[in-house]
């Protein structure tokens, strides 16, 4: 936050510009000593005798500080797209300055009007903020309703490619343009049959139809992930996520990630959740990042490094899951050191020094210590036995106060 800041007024505005201002908006703006904004939103307002107009510094939330300390005792608007707090400036301005130094004066927002020209309902629709395409990739369901904010132009062919490549060719999809402008445009197609143009300013509305690849819920199927056997498996990776609990908005470690499949379904379990997968060799990095990426979260970080120096750095976790490098001298501190009171720790071990170290942290932090063993049905001959896979001792503990 800066050390100085003013007061700041932010005003959504839509494609019809000034005209589609009500009076409190447009007094926001002319009363202003200073008003900020994209340059295409500076562009539709009436110009003000003595009033100084600056563009968004770049990049963004770097350059805001200073931007905002330097206009200590002025009046200052700020005009952003629609509803400000929608994926906008004014959530970022409110992180920054607290909701008492800033004022939001909202229009409708392109998802409002998206729905309204579509028919539907608020509680029917996922939204999917501008950035990676794939974060559509979690929504994939059947009948799943989703829009989705664009950056540009390219941001519709984009997701109808991606929907074709997975199934969801057959995908009902409308680009509408310019909502609430003189330019509003709407093109209709399916994702295998979208060929464009699309305008610039412009969200996708997709109604899903394709097959139902993954769940929300935690033990996706091992075939989902591109992997070298360094994978915590199905059945353990349900276990670990039951005693790790995912809420909305809270950050897991997953440290040794290998494939990275904790992580990963960490934040599928809700849009907010957040992972940084913490994994030593580069290849399995980047494979995680890949697997992310197909499995609709592809905002999950990856930190290539060795733990528990890796974690030095990282914002503090509401979990930690430690799939490998146990044995590392340090780390386990290390991750119970990282946590707070509420917070939830589960470690696999495999061999005989890493069971070692769980048995002695129970002894001394309680929690929860399970040796879990799996057994598949597999051809025995001609007939059918059982196939026990690795034992694996899990320890899960929950932080006390």
């Amino acid at each position: 936050m800066p050390t100085q800041a003013p007061h700041v007024t932010v005003v959504g505005i839509g494609a019809d510009g000034w005209a589609g201002l009500a009076e409190p908006a447009r007094a926001a703006v002319e009363a202003a000593d200073v008003v900020i904004g994209a340059s295409r939103h500076l562009d539709l307002l009436p110009a003000v005798d003595g009033q100084e107009r600056r563009s968004w510094p770049s990049p963004l939330r770097a350059g805001l500080p200073a931007l905002l300390d330097g206009l200590t005792g002025r009046r200052v608007a700020a005009v952003a797209s629609g509803d400000p707090l929608l994926s906008g400036v004014g959530s970022m301005l409110i992180e920054m300055l607290g909701a008492r130094r800033v004022t939001v004066i909202p229009a409708l927002s392109s998802v409002t009007l998206a729905r309204a020209r579509l028919g539907w309902s608020a509680e029917s629709v996922a939204v999917i903020r501008a950035g990676d395409v794939h974060a559509v990739l979690r929504e994939l369901a059947p009948g799943r309703r989703v829009l989705v904010l664009s950056a540009d132009e390219t941001t519709p062919g984009q997701v109808a490619a991606l929907l074709a490549e997975h199934g969801y060719g057959a995908s009902r999809m409308t680009v509408l343009g310019d909502l609430g402008g003189d330019a509003e445009s709407r093109l209709d197609s399916t994702a295998e049959t979208f060929a464009g143009p699309a305008p610039r300013l412009n969200i996708v509305a997709v109604e899903l139809d394709g097959p139902l690849p993954a769940g929300w819920t935690a033990g996706l199927p091992d075939d989902a992930y591109d992997h070298d056997g360094q994978l915590t498996k199905r059945d353990l990776r349900a276990a670990a996520l039951a005693r790790l609990t995912p809420a909305p908005g809270q950050l897991l470690w997953d440290v040794g990630a290998g494939a990275g499949s904790v992580g990963i379904e960490w934040m599928r379990a809700h849009p907010s959740c957040r992972t940084v997968a913490v994994e030593a060799d580069p290849t399995r990095a980047q494979r995680i990042s890949g697997n992310a990426a197909r499995l609709g979260v592809p905002a999950l970080r990856v930190v290539n490094g060795a733990a528990p120096e890796a974690l030095a750095d990282l914002p503090a976790p509401d979990a930690v899951f430690i799939g490998g490098g146990l044995s590392r001298p340090g780390l386990l501190a290390a991750c119970l050191t990282a946590l707070g009171s509420g917070g939830r720790l589960v470690a696999h071990g495999v061999t005989l020094e890493s069971e070692a170290l769980l048995a002695a942290a129970y002894r001394e932090h309680g929690g929860e210590l399970s040796r879990i063993q799996v057994e598949h049905a597999a051809p025995l001959g001609s007939f059918t036995g059982w196939k026990p896979a690795r034992a694996v001792t899990q320890w899960a503990l929950t932080v006390s106060a």
